[in-house]
């Protein structure tokens, strides 16, 4: 008994306390900034930094927040000898996640279309990501996004990209 008095009272003098959860709850917006390659069955691909807005809403459901985002990221990515270039991908995703307290890991699931010099195409996309708050409002974040699409090269071979971006976000 007197080493869980001791416990209690060595706590509270040192400011030390249990972790309290971040709420997520509620809508955001931002930017991202990041780095993005392609590999092509054919031979196309190439790699290029993107850049983009998202919005979202989030739900938190205690330890576990469930949300859904629109983004859109801006490339400039050459595919090579009479490939086309990849201009930018836009991504629907659905996002479920564990609240660490201080940080908020998560899975992405959803839908991208990607929109070339040549032809678009649509394909799922699927990935991971933690957020950490930075205070009240600002949240910084990063994923790492994979997408397959098929057809989209101007030769028709399937073209498979990884998108790692680095996110600031505002919460309303």
């Amino acid at each position: 008994m007197k080493l869980i008095k001791a416990t209690l009272v060595a706590a509270l003098l040192t400011g030390a306390g249990p972790v309290v959860a971040e709420d997520w709850t509620g809508a955001y917006a931002g930017f991202s900034f990041g780095y993005a390659d392609a590999d092509g069955s054919g031979g196309a691909g190439g790699s290029s930094g993107s850049f983009g807005p998202l919005i979202g809403y989030d739900y938190d459901f205690g330890n576990f927040v469930l949300g859904g985002e629109l983004e859109y990221n801006r490339l400039n990515l050459d595919l090579g000898e009479s490939e086309g270039s990849l201009d930018s991908l836009s991504r629907l995703k659905l996002r479920g996640g564990y609240d660490f307290g201080s940080a908020l890991g998560y899975v992405v699931v959803g839908t991208a279309r990607a929109r070339t010099s040549g032809d678009s195409d649509t394909a799922a996309v699927y990935g991971i990501g933690v957020a950490y708050p930075l205070g009240e409002r600002f949240v910084i974040s990063g994923e790492a996004l994979r997408q397959n699409f098929d057809g989209v090269p101007n030769s028709g071979d399937n073209l498979g990209t990884n998108v790692f971006n680095l996110r600031t976000t505002f919460r309303f």
